[in-house]
């Protein structure tokens, strides 16, 4: 069974950051069709924006940025917001990644800050897991 997730922008930053963590192996998983990756076009412009702001830069090349969006592109289904939920989260910049998710059938949302999702995840019955605990769901599943 493939699932179908979405993606905070913090999961796709520690992805580049480190190659021995959670979140890169999430996009292991992607690879290798164990996940589906769902995103609208807000929440690819919001990964880049972030992904290249100048804090990062240190990390990984505005080049660098657009090789890994370009092969994540490659794998995610693509989402089309039909209906907008703001105002749910405290965040204004975390609406596009509850929108997505909702709009997207997403099994889970996945992300580093729990606590940011938490009441809207109750109130639309969404999984919101971290990293790790999807890789341990993913474990147990084989």
């Amino acid at each position: 069974m493939i699932w179908r997730v979405v993606f905070d922008t913090n999961v796709l930053v520690a992805a580049n950051r480190s190659r021995h963590g959670a979140s890169y192996a999430l996009m292991q998983a992607v690879r290798k069709r164990r996940l589906l990756p769902l995103a609208s076009v807000p929440l690819m412009l919001e990964y880049e924006a972030v992904l290249k702001r100048d804090a990062h830069c240190g990390a990984f090349s505005v080049v660098t940025v657009d090789a890994f969006l370009d092969a994540l592109s490659l794998f995610i289904e693509p989402v089309h917001l039909h209906y907008l939920w703001r105002p749910q989260l405290r965040d204004p910049g975390d609406e596009m990644v509850l929108e997505t998710a909702l709009n997207g059938r997403a099994q889970m949302l996945v992300t580093h800050n729990l606590c940011d999702f938490t009441a809207a995840a109750q109130r639309f019955a969404l999984r919101v897991m971290t990293p790790q605990q999807v890789l341990r769901s993913l474990s147990q599943e084989r």
